[in-house]
């Protein structure tokens, strides 16, 4: 219970910096709520004065006070829904900016286990569901509990032996919509959750389409589809029916208190011991909340939904990020390129340990080459520069400063990635190759293309750098992607530049135009590059092979390929037949000049 009240108040919280329309919005519905209670007592006086008095002044007089009151009212009624409305759009907004901040900063650690259909499902529909009652449902629900208590007040003053009993059919309605609210909040809460399991698998469907429809498993596909949505609608189905039985149950509750004033304040009237006016006027009183309480069921029901959203954004937004800056973080400002691993292990929160007890260095504007089985830990290596990930033992050092120890945003500004699967925003390819450096010139977004060898296909587009590339650059070539990234990469002149088997997409002919380009870009550069291809590799100043975690090797290709071990197990396997049918060429060719025999 008292977890559910801090989401409450914590959802609350973002309508305090507005608080000037808070008040205005709860004036207007306490003005327009309280209006209402003088109604009846108008109708009373009519009844007793000119009815039964035959005063038809008394009658005119009820009929203009209604009218002024029925003005008064609308006045209020507009503030009311106005600043509501405008209160209910304003959470959303900080709501939803608050969640997307928290999702830009968390580490890839997180994005590695999250799903980006469960956190669309949160950013959207949770947002939604919770946005609906921090403005204008809780301002309905305040109006609805006003209404019952000064119901409850009017009609004591009124007749309060009658009061008194229709006060127990009033606290049975009050006690089963509470307890209709514990019973439907959690049903909601896995409602919700079952419709991030829905986006995400409709979204996981969607990004793999072309394989879908490569291997004809529309169906497939479809079927695991309906089977989340089949269950989605079970979850929903039994909130139906939970709300189907609470709703004719409120109205059932209300009803009993009318027939209470019928069958014991009726007498009374007859007797004369009240007069016809008072029980009308207690009656009245009773159907006024007709309406408020037909909505309560809707109000709670919207109360416990919007706690149970509320709940699954701030576990986003509550997330720890496992990369922290330190209090005293210090702006990382010249940076010469050295980069050096002081023995760091790390593992992943699975317990694997992807890296163990690595130690090299890189001097400025070396290039370092690494190399490897799948899953020896190439990519862990180079994320751990831009701290991606924290190692869990050791140190990351630049220029002999611990990564841990300067400002993320500083880090990073001196450090440039390609990663191994390209991603291109939805945008145009000048913009693709400007987004590290959005104030970059034309001239400095055609010199990056021209160094990634991509200059001569753009200008080949119909609208040139102007040409949208699609959601993910999906109207491009897996080469051209990456000759693009390449350029993104290249635009923001870092001092450490990082290459994570940023060839692999390309052709031979490509990947040699792109390695004499970036042949100009990494002098002064410290350059890492993960390949799979040993000619990639053959010129780095530093070869460090890797095998389960650890640098089994390290040195130039010369040395590697005469030690016998596993570069020289990879090097037969790529490069021998390659050299050694060159080299045969070479002493079969015949000398410039020689008549042949």
């Amino acid at each position: 219970m008292s977890s559910r009240f801090a989401v409450y108040r914590r959802l609350l919280g973002y309508l305090r910096p507005y608080w000037p329309f808070v008040v205005m919005a709860y004036f207007a519905m306490a003005a327009a709520t309280l209006i209402n209670l003088f109604i009846p007592q108008i109708i009373k006086t009519a009844i007793d004065r000119g009815l039964e008095q035959g005063q038809a002044g008394a009658l005119y007089v009820a009929g203009a006070l209604i009218l002024v009151i029925a003005v008064l009212r609308g006045v209020v009624s507009f503030s009311q829904r106005y600043y509501g409305e405008w209160l209910t759009h304003r959470v959303a907004y900080d709501l939803r900016n608050h969640f997307y901040l928290s999702l830009q900063h968390l580490p890839f650690a997180f994005h590695d286990r999250a799903q980006t259909g469960d956190l669309m499902s949160r950013a959207t529909s949770d947002v939604t569901e919770t946005e609906r009652f921090a403005g204008i449902g809780l301002l309905d629900l305040v109006a609805t509990i006003i209404l019952l208590v000064g119901v409850c007040v009017a009609m004591l003053l009124e007749n309060a032996l009658l009061a008194g009993l229709v006060m127990i059919p009033l606290a049975a309605l009050v006690a089963t919509a509470i307890h209709f609210g514990n019973t439907i909040r959690p049903l909601f809460k896995s409602i919700q959750e079952q419709m991030g399991v829905l986006s995400s698998v409709m979204q996981e469907s969607m990004t793999g389409i072309g394989v879908v429809k490569a291997f004809a498993k529309e169906a497939h596909e479809l079927e695991k589809f309906d089977v989340e949505n089949n269950e989605w609608f079970a979850r929903r189905y039994k909130s139906i029916r939970l709300w189907g039985n609470y709703w004719p149950l409120f109205t059932l509750i209300l009803s009993s208190a009318v027939v209470m004033l019928l069958w014991v304040g009726g007498p009374q009237a007859i007797a004369g011991e009240m007069t016809v006016g008072s029980i009308f006027a207690m009656i009245s009183y009773v159907l006024m909340l007709n309406a408020p309480v037909s909505r309560l069921g809707f109000l709670v029901n919207m109360a416990a939904t919007a706690s149970a959203s509320a709940t699954r954004v701030f576990e986003i937004i509550d997330t720890p990020s496992e990369v922290v800056e330190a209090p005293d973080a210090k702006t990382l400002d010249h940076v010469m390129g050295g980069v050096r691993f002081e023995h760091v292990s790390f593992a992943y929160q699975s317990g694997r340990s992807a890296l163990i007890d690595i130690d090299f260095e890189a001097a400025p504007g070396q290039v370092i080459a690494l190399i490897g089985p799948t899953g020896s830990g190439k990519s862990t290596i180079t994320n751990l520069i831009p701290r991606f990930y924290d190692p869990t033992a050791g140190r990351v050092l630049i220029d002999g400063i611990d990564v841990r120890d300067v400002t993320l945003k500083s880090l990073r500004s001196h450090i440039a990635t390609v990663l191994q699967t390209p991603f291109l925003f939805n945008d145009t390819i000048a913009d693709n190759i400007a987004y590290g450096r959005p104030d970059a010139s034309m001239d400095e977004i055609k010199a990056a293309a021209k160094t990634a060898a991509a200059h001569e296909f753009i200008e080949s587009f119909p609208k040139g750098y102007e040409t949208m590339v699609g959601e993910r650059g999906v109207t491009l070539s897996g080469g051209q992607k990456q000759r693009i990234a390449i350029a993104r990469a290249v635009i923001c002149d870092p001092r450490i530049l990082i290459l994570d088997d940023s060839t692999s997409s390309v052709d031979t002919e490509t990947e040699h135009e792109i390695q004499q380009a970036l042949a100009n870009l990494m002098v002064g550069r410290t350059t890492f590059i993960i390949a799979q291809r040993l000619l990639t590799l053959k010129s780095a100043d530093q070869i460090l092979v890797l095998d389960e975690g650890r640098i089994v090797e390290r040195g130039v290709h010369d040395e590697l390929v005469a030690a016998d071990g596993l570069y020289r197990r990879i090097y037969d396997l790529q490069l021998r037949d390659q050299e050694e049918f060159s080299a045969a060429q070479k002493q079969t060719a015949p000398v410039a000049g020689a008549r042949p025999s």
